[in-house]
């Protein structure tokens, strides 16, 4: 079965998410959880975060992930389980634009870099905002993949591989920087941003978080970059990261609001 666009696999996940843990556990705090509270996490992947949320909330409380991936959603139950948490861990397979929950249902919700791979994130965002309770906290993180930069000479192939990802190969590459217009459009409260910037001088990291080998193959086959310039653009980094002095980067986008 083809995947759909954009798709990582549950180990690209992990190694993205080791590096972004300090941000996450941001995301958890402004989610201002309490015991025996609901929450969602939307967009769950293999329950990386529904994991870490288990002991925020207690036994008494409950944690639901939710994600269309029945694969992932597969495997998240499986870790809940391994991690002994799977009496109040439940993952399901739902579609964002409507979400099978009732109205006020969570006292929180999260989303983590799922917004980036929706033609509606409006919709999604309508739907978070729903079925969250008066006063409860709906939280967003998310990339802005036009903020991409790597250090190279080769400005022009950069900048549309970079414009290759953001439009072509995601569905909404530019999410992070639409949330704050998003989050004001459903009347949230206390609306609150973060950036954070992710930058690394490891080129063989960058590459994998940035799924350059995929990002490049797709963009020779759409005659967005020649067979010679991408041979330039590669053996151009090759050489920076032989020398010490590759350097990249990209930010993240946090958004927290109120339900009123």
């Amino acid at each position: 079965m083809s995947q759909p666009k954009g798709y990582v696999d549950p180990e690209f996940l992990r190694i993205v998410g080791n590096q972004i843990n300090h941000i996450k556990q941001r995301s958890y705090s402004l989610m201002q959880i309490q015991l025996n509270h609901k929450v969602l996490d939307l967009g769950c992947g293999p329950g990386t975060d529904t994991i870490h949320l288990a002991p925020l909330v207690g036994i008494n409380g409950q944690v639901i992930g939710a994600d269309y991936d029945e694969a992932m959603i597969a495997e998240a139950e499986q870790r809940a389980e391994q991690a002994g948490v799977n009496a109040w861990v439940k993952h399901k397979r739902v579609d964002a634009m409507s979400l099978p929950f009732e109205t006020d249902f969570f006292d929180s919700c999260r989303s983590e870099r799922m917004f980036q791979h929706l033609t509606n994130p409006a919709q999604a965002l309508s739907e978070m905002t729903r079925v969250t309770k008066p006063g409860g906290w709906v939280i967003v993180l998310d990339t802005d993949w036009g903020s991409l930069s790597t250090d190279s000479d080769e400005t022009d192939i950069e900048r549309r591989l970079v414009r290759f990802l953001a439009e072509a190969y995601l569905h909404n590459g530019y999410s992070g920087r639409k949330l704050y217009r998003l989050f004001k459009q459903q009347n949230l409260a206390d609306i609150s941003f973060e950036v954070f910037p992710i930058a690394t001088p490891n080129y063989a990291l960058a590459r994998h978080g940035t799924q350059a080998e995929i990002i490049e193959k797709e963009a020779l086959k759409s005659n967005v970059i020649t067979t010679e310039e991408l041979s330039r653009w590669q053996l151009g980094l090759e050489q920076a990261a032989s020398e010490g002095v590759y350097f990249s980067s990209v930010n993240l986008m946090l958004f927290a609001g109120r339900k009123e």
